[in-house]
């Protein structure tokens, strides 16, 4: 079974991240199939909504930083690759909805935010863990966040690297819908079935003004974090705090 399953009918295009085992961690080749999947959509006529969601307890808990070393194998080009995904999500010219069906963490949760409409069980949560490991929010979510729920709380979230549970996310204006986990399915639908069915031409135009009017800085933000996360990813900190997080202990940060 693939990591990353696409299947598509009725005019929706549904991508489901597949690596449950380990909370739908993305690899580089599932992060450049995403990507190429959502950026192919925007040239098909037959593609009236697209749909990114998880399997098991997790939507996605973003980078697979696994495995000893991992710092060693953690570079810009897995910054790259997140930021492509961002671009996807906001450039395509068609509805896209998250489909947030538990942890959405790291570049999983920038991906989930920066989708039009995400709907999530009330058992999620959304974490900007990057900081627990010497990171910086990357994959848009430094301008996505704060355009949402605004600068004081996109700073907690980013700073104390928090989860904000799917309530508090809903009532903050992270997200756009909260549901009973046994009504998830069934509203993720719901909600499908009638951005499937309205006028695409509308959709397009409307989804371009929003973007324009709220995330105009996006482009600038996924630069200044592309360059910040390239310093830190040389740091000891973001060794200790890959090592930390493989050897499941509580890093240990020097400022070098």
């Amino acid at each position: 079974m693939s990591d990353l399953e696409v299947a598509d009918s009725d005019g929706v295009l549904r991508l489901t991240l597949n690596r449950p085992e380990v909370f739908n961690a993305l690899t580089g080749e599932m992060a450049d199939e995403v990507a190429a999947v959502i950026e192919g959509a925007t040239t098909r006529d037959d593609v009236r909504v697209i749909v990114v969601t998880g399997t098991g307890p997790a939507f996605s808990t973003g980078a697979d930083i696994s495995g000893a070393d991992a710092h060693e194998g953690f570079d810009v080009t897995a910054l790259d690759r997140a930021n492509r995904i961002v671009r996807a999500i906001v450039g395509v010219d068609k509805p896209v909805v998250a489909a947030v069906n538990g942890v959405a963490a790291g570049v999983g949760c920038s991906a989930a935010l920066a989708a039009d409409i995400i709907v999530a069980t009330e058992s999620a949560s959304f974490l900007l863990a990057f900081a627990r490991i010497g990171l910086m929010p990357d994959g848009g979510a430094t301008a996505t966040v704060a355009a949402a729920i605004g600068r004081a709380r996109a700073m907690r979230m980013a700073l104390l690297a928090e989860p904000l549970g799917a309530r508090a996310a809903y009532d903050a204006g992270l997200v756009t819908h909260v549901v009973a986990d046994a009504e998830f399915d069934e509203t993720v639908a719901k909600i499908v079935r009638r951005l499937a069915a309205g006028p695409p031409l509308a959709f397009a135009a409307t989804k371009k003004a929003i973007n324009a009017a709220t995330l105009d800085h996006l482009d600038g933000a996924l630069e200044r974090e592309r360059t910040g996360q390239t310093l830190l990813l040389r740091t000891a900190d973001v060794a200790e705090g890959m090592r930390a997080f493989g050897e499941k202990r509580k890093p240990v940060f020097r400022g070098d």
